[in-house]
Protein backbone atom coordinates (compact mmCIF):
# COMPACT_ATOMS: atom_id res chain seq x y z
CA UNK A 1 0.00 0.00 0.00
CA UNK A 2 2.51 2.18 1.04
CA UNK A 3 4.47 2.20 -2.61
CA UNK A 4 1.19 2.12 -4.35
CA UNK A 5 0.61 5.59 -2.20
CA UNK A 6 3.77 6.65 -3.62
CA UNK A 7 3.50 5.47 -7.20
CA UNK A 8 0.15 7.46 -7.36
CA UNK A 9 1.91 10.57 -5.80
CA UNK A 10 3.93 10.75 -8.47
CA UNK A 11 1.45 10.55 -11.11
CA UNK A 12 -0.51 13.56 -9.25
CA UNK A 13 2.23 15.69 -8.80
CA UNK A 14 3.67 15.36 -12.42
CA UNK A 15 0.54 16.00 -13.86
CA UNK A 16 -0.01 19.20 -11.20
CA UNK A 17 3.28 20.72 -11.97
CA UNK A 18 2.71 20.29 -15.89
CA UNK A 19 -0.50 21.65 -15.76
CA UNK A 20 -0.18 24.71 -13.41
CA UNK A 21 2.79 25.68 -15.67
CA UNK A 22 1.29 25.14 -19.18
CA UNK A 23 -1.62 27.34 -18.44
CA UNK A 24 0.72 30.03 -18.98
CA UNK A 25 1.34 29.57 -22.05
CA UNK A 26 -2.43 28.75 -22.67
CA UNK A 27 -3.62 32.16 -21.46
CA UNK A 28 -1.17 33.81 -23.66
CA UNK A 29 -2.31 31.38 -26.77
CA UNK A 30 -5.93 32.10 -26.02
CA UNK A 31 -5.00 36.00 -26.32
CA UNK A 32 -3.35 35.56 -28.98
CA UNK A 33 -5.90 33.70 -31.14
CA UNK A 34 -8.54 35.58 -29.40
CA UNK A 35 -10.54 33.16 -27.28
CA UNK A 36 -11.45 34.84 -24.86
CA UNK A 37 -14.19 34.91 -22.65
CA UNK A 38 -16.28 38.48 -22.83
CA UNK A 39 -19.65 39.17 -21.17
CA UNK A 40 -22.08 39.78 -23.21
CA UNK A 41 -25.57 41.61 -22.71
CA UNK A 42 -27.16 40.18 -25.19
CA UNK A 43 -27.09 36.69 -23.07
CA UNK A 44 -29.02 38.57 -20.10
CA UNK A 45 -26.07 39.63 -18.55
CA UNK A 46 -26.05 36.39 -16.65
CA UNK A 47 -22.05 35.98 -16.75
CA UNK A 48 -20.63 37.19 -13.26
CA UNK A 49 -17.20 38.37 -14.07
CA UNK A 50 -17.16 41.42 -16.23
CA UNK A 51 -13.42 41.55 -17.91
CA UNK A 52 -12.54 39.47 -20.62
CA UNK A 53 -10.51 36.35 -19.30
CA UNK A 54 -8.41 34.03 -21.87
CA UNK A 55 -10.14 30.36 -22.33
CA UNK A 56 -8.35 26.91 -23.32
CA UNK A 57 -7.95 26.19 -19.69
CA UNK A 58 -9.13 22.91 -20.78
CA UNK A 59 -6.95 22.65 -23.25
CA UNK A 60 -4.10 22.71 -20.74
CA UNK A 61 -5.66 19.59 -18.58
CA UNK A 62 -5.34 17.45 -22.26
CA UNK A 63 -2.27 18.64 -21.94
CA UNK A 64 -1.20 17.60 -19.08
CA UNK A 65 -3.17 14.61 -19.50
CA UNK A 66 -1.90 13.58 -22.55
CA UNK A 67 1.61 13.71 -21.15
CA UNK A 68 -0.07 11.46 -17.83
CA UNK A 69 -0.60 8.97 -20.58
CA UNK A 70 2.82 8.84 -22.04
CA UNK A 71 4.79 8.58 -18.95
CA UNK A 72 2.28 6.41 -16.87
CA UNK A 73 -0.08 5.03 -18.95
CA UNK A 74 -0.42 1.87 -21.06
CA UNK A 75 -1.53 1.04 -24.68
CA UNK A 76 -4.70 -0.64 -25.30
CA UNK A 77 -7.69 -0.53 -27.59
CA UNK A 78 -9.37 0.97 -24.56
CA UNK A 79 -6.84 3.60 -24.16
CA UNK A 80 -6.48 4.57 -27.38
CA UNK A 81 -10.51 5.05 -28.44
CA UNK A 82 -10.06 7.51 -25.02
CA UNK A 83 -7.41 9.59 -26.42
CA UNK A 84 -9.31 9.32 -29.71
CA UNK A 85 -12.55 10.91 -28.17
CA UNK A 86 -11.09 13.10 -25.97
CA UNK A 87 -9.34 15.04 -29.11
CA UNK A 88 -12.69 15.33 -30.82
CA UNK A 89 -14.24 16.41 -27.67
CA UNK A 90 -11.25 18.95 -27.46
CA UNK A 91 -11.14 19.75 -31.03
CA UNK A 92 -14.67 20.73 -30.77
CA UNK A 93 -14.75 23.05 -27.90
CA UNK A 94 -11.05 24.88 -28.64
CA UNK A 95 -13.18 25.75 -32.28
CA UNK A 96 -16.07 27.07 -30.28
CA UNK A 97 -13.96 28.78 -27.97
CA UNK A 98 -12.42 30.67 -30.99
CA UNK A 99 -15.22 31.39 -32.74
CA UNK A 100 -18.94 30.40 -31.38
CA UNK A 101 -20.31 27.62 -33.12
CA UNK A 102 -23.92 26.21 -33.35
CA UNK A 103 -25.01 23.73 -30.64
CA UNK A 104 -25.86 21.52 -33.20
CA UNK A 105 -22.45 21.31 -34.30
CA UNK A 106 -20.92 20.47 -30.74
CA UNK A 107 -23.94 17.74 -29.99
CA UNK A 108 -22.10 16.18 -33.44
CA UNK A 109 -18.59 16.03 -32.28
CA UNK A 110 -19.96 14.78 -29.00
CA UNK A 111 -21.71 12.29 -30.66
CA UNK A 112 -18.99 11.43 -32.85
CA UNK A 113 -16.41 11.20 -29.57
CA UNK A 114 -19.26 8.56 -27.31
CA UNK A 115 -19.22 6.38 -30.74
CA UNK A 116 -15.86 6.20 -30.75
CA UNK A 117 -15.44 4.93 -27.06
CA UNK A 118 -18.60 2.50 -27.86
CA UNK A 119 -18.15 0.92 -30.75
CA UNK A 120 -14.17 0.91 -31.41
CA UNK A 121 -13.31 0.57 -27.42
CA UNK A 122 -16.17 -1.18 -26.79
CA UNK A 123 -17.03 0.43 -23.35
CA UNK A 124 -20.60 -0.28 -23.24
CA UNK A 125 -23.42 -0.39 -20.27
CA UNK A 126 -25.02 -3.18 -21.44
CA UNK A 127 -26.70 -4.84 -18.27
CA UNK A 128 -27.30 -3.63 -14.47
CA UNK A 129 -28.46 -5.93 -11.34
CA UNK A 130 -30.48 -4.53 -8.26
CA UNK A 131 -33.09 -5.74 -6.13
CA UNK A 132 -32.62 -9.26 -7.66
CA UNK A 133 -33.39 -8.54 -10.49
CA UNK A 134 -30.95 -8.46 -13.70
CA UNK A 135 -31.74 -6.10 -16.85
CA UNK A 136 -29.38 -6.53 -20.03
CA UNK A 137 -30.03 -3.47 -22.23
CA UNK A 138 -28.97 -5.56 -25.34
CA UNK A 139 -29.02 -3.25 -28.95
CA UNK A 140 -29.72 -0.64 -26.20
CA UNK A 141 -26.67 -0.35 -24.42
CA UNK A 142 -25.63 1.01 -27.80
CA UNK A 143 -27.73 4.32 -27.55
CA UNK A 144 -27.67 3.76 -23.80
CA UNK A 145 -23.95 4.50 -23.09
CA UNK A 146 -23.81 7.42 -26.07
CA UNK A 147 -26.43 8.95 -24.23
CA UNK A 148 -24.70 8.87 -21.12
CA UNK A 149 -21.12 9.99 -22.25
CA UNK A 150 -22.87 12.90 -23.84
CA UNK A 151 -25.03 13.63 -20.55
CA UNK A 152 -21.86 13.75 -18.92
CA UNK A 153 -20.18 15.99 -21.35
CA UNK A 154 -22.00 18.60 -21.43
CA UNK A 155 -23.35 18.52 -17.44
CA UNK A 156 -20.07 19.82 -16.46
CA UNK A 157 -19.88 22.87 -18.77
CA UNK A 158 -23.15 23.84 -18.16
CA UNK A 159 -22.58 24.36 -14.08
CA UNK A 160 -19.37 26.42 -14.84
CA UNK A 161 -20.78 29.68 -14.19
CA UNK A 162 -18.21 30.56 -10.98
CA UNK A 163 -14.15 30.74 -10.69
CA UNK A 164 -13.00 27.14 -9.23
CA UNK A 165 -16.88 25.97 -9.88
CA UNK A 166 -15.97 22.98 -12.45
CA UNK A 167 -12.02 22.27 -11.61
CA UNK A 168 -13.50 21.73 -7.91
CA UNK A 169 -16.13 19.81 -8.44
CA UNK A 170 -14.24 17.30 -10.94
CA UNK A 171 -11.33 17.13 -8.58
CA UNK A 172 -13.53 15.92 -5.70
CA UNK A 173 -14.95 13.20 -8.05
CA UNK A 174 -11.45 12.30 -8.80
CA UNK A 175 -10.31 12.14 -5.12
CA UNK A 176 -13.35 10.05 -4.14
CA UNK A 177 -12.95 7.65 -7.08
CA UNK A 178 -9.31 7.25 -6.24
CA UNK A 179 -9.83 6.32 -2.43
CA UNK A 180 -12.81 4.29 -3.44
CA UNK A 181 -9.92 2.35 -5.70
CA UNK A 182 -7.45 2.38 -3.53
CA UNK A 183 -9.39 0.20 -0.91
CA UNK A 184 -11.13 -2.17 -3.33
CA UNK A 185 -7.28 -3.26 -4.45
CA UNK A 186 -7.56 -0.75 -8.01
CA UNK A 187 -4.18 1.09 -7.97
CA UNK A 188 -2.92 -0.20 -11.37
CA UNK A 189 -5.97 -0.49 -13.34
CA UNK A 190 -7.07 1.56 -16.05
CA UNK A 191 -10.04 3.72 -14.22
CA UNK A 192 -7.49 4.54 -11.31
CA UNK A 193 -4.39 5.52 -13.54
CA UNK A 194 -6.87 7.76 -15.33
CA UNK A 195 -8.61 8.98 -12.47
CA UNK A 196 -4.82 9.86 -11.12
CA UNK A 197 -3.64 11.62 -14.31
CA UNK A 198 -7.08 13.72 -14.08
CA UNK A 199 -6.76 14.55 -10.48
CA UNK A 200 -3.35 16.09 -11.23
CA UNK A 201 -4.19 18.10 -14.11
CA UNK A 202 -7.13 19.48 -13.15
CA UNK A 203 -5.29 20.57 -9.58
CA UNK A 204 -3.34 22.30 -11.66
CA UNK A 205 -5.68 23.95 -13.61
CA UNK A 206 -7.58 25.13 -10.36
CA UNK A 207 -4.92 27.10 -9.16
CA UNK A 208 -5.11 29.45 -12.31
CA UNK A 209 -8.82 29.22 -12.35
CA UNK A 210 -10.22 29.62 -8.68
CA UNK A 211 -11.04 33.45 -7.67
CA UNK A 212 -10.34 35.86 -9.16
CA UNK A 213 -9.80 33.84 -12.48
CA UNK A 214 -6.64 34.47 -14.78
CA UNK A 215 -8.13 31.49 -17.38
CA UNK A 216 -11.07 29.46 -18.34
CA UNK A 217 -11.35 25.92 -19.24
CA UNK A 218 -13.85 27.57 -21.71
CA UNK A 219 -15.91 25.11 -23.66
CA UNK A 220 -12.79 22.56 -23.83
CA UNK A 221 -14.44 21.99 -19.47
CA UNK A 222 -16.68 19.49 -21.93
CA UNK A 223 -13.34 17.30 -22.13
CA UNK A 224 -13.57 16.90 -18.12
CA UNK A 225 -16.89 15.45 -18.39
CA UNK A 226 -16.05 13.50 -21.36
CA UNK A 227 -13.33 11.60 -19.09
CA UNK A 228 -15.77 11.42 -15.98
CA UNK A 229 -18.49 9.19 -18.29
CA UNK A 230 -15.70 7.21 -19.29
CA UNK A 231 -14.29 6.40 -15.19
CA UNK A 232 -17.72 5.64 -14.55
CA UNK A 233 -18.64 3.19 -17.47
CA UNK A 234 -14.96 1.23 -16.96
CA UNK A 235 -14.58 -0.70 -13.70
CA UNK A 236 -16.98 0.69 -11.66
CA UNK A 237 -20.01 -0.26 -14.25
CA UNK A 238 -19.84 -3.53 -13.05
CA UNK A 239 -22.58 -5.94 -12.46
CA UNK A 240 -24.07 -4.50 -9.64
CA UNK A 241 -26.38 -1.28 -9.75
CA UNK A 242 -24.19 0.69 -7.05
CA UNK A 243 -21.15 0.04 -8.63
CA UNK A 244 -22.58 2.45 -11.47
CA UNK A 245 -24.11 5.00 -8.62
CA UNK A 246 -21.89 5.48 -6.51
CA UNK A 247 -19.63 7.45 -9.14
CA UNK A 248 -23.10 9.05 -10.75
CA UNK A 249 -23.90 9.97 -6.91
CA UNK A 250 -20.64 11.76 -6.44
CA UNK A 251 -21.84 13.97 -9.59
CA UNK A 252 -24.85 15.09 -7.25
CA UNK A 253 -24.20 18.55 -7.74
CA UNK A 254 -23.82 19.39 -11.29
CA UNK A 255 -26.77 16.72 -11.58
CA UNK A 256 -29.59 18.11 -9.80
CA UNK A 257 -28.32 21.79 -10.56
CA UNK A 258 -29.28 20.61 -14.69
CA UNK A 259 -32.22 18.73 -13.77
CA UNK A 260 -33.63 21.71 -12.03
CA UNK A 261 -33.06 23.65 -14.85
CA UNK A 262 -34.29 21.76 -17.44
CA UNK A 263 -37.66 21.19 -15.05
CA UNK A 264 -37.42 25.03 -14.64
CA UNK A 265 -37.73 26.24 -18.38
CA UNK A 266 -40.25 23.85 -19.27
CA UNK A 267 -42.49 25.07 -16.50
CA UNK A 268 -41.69 28.42 -18.07
CA UNK A 269 -42.20 27.03 -21.65
CA UNK A 270 -38.82 27.86 -22.84
CA UNK A 271 -36.01 25.33 -23.97
CA UNK A 272 -34.71 23.02 -22.20
CA UNK A 273 -30.86 24.74 -22.41
CA UNK A 274 -31.58 28.10 -22.57
CA UNK A 275 -29.04 30.16 -20.37
CA UNK A 276 -30.33 32.15 -17.38
CA UNK A 277 -29.40 33.12 -13.99
CA UNK A 278 -32.01 30.91 -11.79
CA UNK A 279 -28.74 28.39 -10.86
CA UNK A 280 -27.59 26.90 -7.60
CA UNK A 281 -24.60 29.76 -7.79
CA UNK A 282 -26.58 32.87 -8.27
CA UNK A 283 -29.25 31.75 -5.90
CA UNK A 284 -26.09 31.64 -3.34
CA UNK A 285 -24.82 34.76 -4.31
CA UNK A 286 -28.71 35.94 -4.12
CA UNK A 287 -28.48 35.17 -0.56
CA UNK A 288 -25.22 37.51 -0.39
CA UNK A 289 -22.82 35.51 -0.22
CA UNK A 290 -19.51 36.38 -2.26
CA UNK A 291 -18.35 34.15 -5.04
CA UNK A 292 -15.57 32.70 -3.17
CA UNK A 293 -17.77 31.42 -0.31
CA UNK A 294 -20.55 30.22 -2.94
CA UNK A 295 -17.94 27.85 -4.53
CA UNK A 296 -16.90 26.65 -1.28
CA UNK A 297 -20.74 25.84 0.03
CA UNK A 298 -20.79 23.97 -2.98
CA UNK A 299 -17.59 22.56 -2.60
CA UNK A 300 -19.03 21.29 0.99
CA UNK A 301 -21.64 19.66 -0.22
CA UNK A 302 -20.58 18.00 -2.73
CA UNK A 303 -17.95 16.18 -0.58
CA UNK A 304 -21.14 15.74 1.54
CA UNK A 305 -22.48 13.77 -1.33
CA UNK A 306 -18.73 11.96 -1.59
CA UNK A 307 -18.81 11.17 1.56
CA UNK A 308 -21.81 9.69 1.29
CA UNK A 309 -20.45 7.15 -1.19
CA UNK A 310 -17.61 6.25 0.41
CA UNK A 311 -19.45 5.45 3.39
CA UNK A 312 -21.96 3.60 1.47
CA UNK A 313 -19.42 1.52 -0.65
CA UNK A 314 -16.65 1.06 2.03
CA UNK A 315 -17.86 1.40 5.39
CA UNK A 316 -21.44 0.75 5.94
CA UNK A 317 -24.47 1.32 3.33
CA UNK A 318 -26.75 2.37 6.43
CA UNK A 319 -24.59 5.24 7.43
CA UNK A 320 -24.27 6.17 3.47
CA UNK A 321 -28.21 5.72 3.34
CA UNK A 322 -28.44 8.12 6.54
CA UNK A 323 -25.74 10.73 5.10
CA UNK A 324 -27.85 10.67 2.00
CA UNK A 325 -31.33 11.08 3.81
CA UNK A 326 -29.88 13.93 5.26
CA UNK A 327 -28.89 15.65 1.81
CA UNK A 328 -32.33 14.91 0.58
CA UNK A 329 -33.51 17.60 3.11
CA UNK A 330 -31.22 19.86 2.75
CA UNK A 331 -31.85 20.18 -1.11
CA UNK A 332 -35.54 20.01 -0.60
CA UNK A 333 -35.38 22.46 1.73
CA UNK A 334 -33.42 24.67 -0.67
CA UNK A 335 -35.98 23.91 -3.46
CA UNK A 336 -38.69 25.10 -1.38
CA UNK A 337 -36.73 28.02 -0.36
CA UNK A 338 -35.60 29.54 -3.69
CA UNK A 339 -36.45 30.59 -7.38
CA UNK A 340 -34.09 27.08 -8.43
CA UNK A 341 -37.29 25.57 -9.91
CA UNK A 342 -39.91 27.44 -9.63
CA UNK A 343 -40.69 31.45 -9.67
CA UNK A 344 -43.05 31.09 -6.74
CA UNK A 345 -42.24 34.78 -5.01
CA UNK A 346 -41.32 37.31 -8.86
CA UNK A 347 -40.09 39.78 -5.99
CA UNK A 348 -37.42 37.11 -4.46
CA UNK A 349 -36.24 36.76 -8.10
CA UNK A 350 -36.20 40.43 -8.69
CA UNK A 351 -34.17 40.78 -5.89
CA UNK A 352 -31.76 37.99 -6.81
CA UNK A 353 -30.78 39.43 -10.05
CA UNK A 354 -30.46 43.00 -8.10
CA UNK A 355 -28.05 41.52 -5.75
CA UNK A 356 -26.39 39.37 -8.59
CA UNK A 357 -26.01 43.02 -10.61
CA UNK A 358 -24.74 45.10 -7.19
CA UNK A 359 -21.77 42.37 -6.63
CA UNK A 360 -20.43 42.49 -10.79
CA UNK A 361 -20.25 46.30 -10.08
CA UNK A 362 -18.33 45.83 -6.83
CA UNK A 363 -16.02 43.74 -8.47
CA UNK A 364 -15.15 46.02 -11.50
Amino acid sequence: MKQQLIDASKIVLTTFVFSGLIMFLMRKVAIHINAMDIPRAEEGNRHIHKKATPKLGGVGIFLAFLLGYMLFGEQSIRMNSILIGSFIVILTGIVDDINPIRASYKLLGHIIAAMVIVFYGGILLDNITAFGFSIDFGRLAYPITILFIIACTNIINLIDGLDGLSGGICSIFYITIAIIGFYQGRFGSLVMTLTLIMLGSTLGFLLHNFHPAKIFAGDCATFMGFIIAVITLLEFKGPALISFFVPVAILGIPILDTLFAIIRRLLKGQPPFQADRQHLHHQLLGMNFSQTTTVLIIYGINILFATASILFTLVDPKMGQILFGIIFIIVLWFVLHTTIISDKNPERTEKIMNKIKIKKKKTD
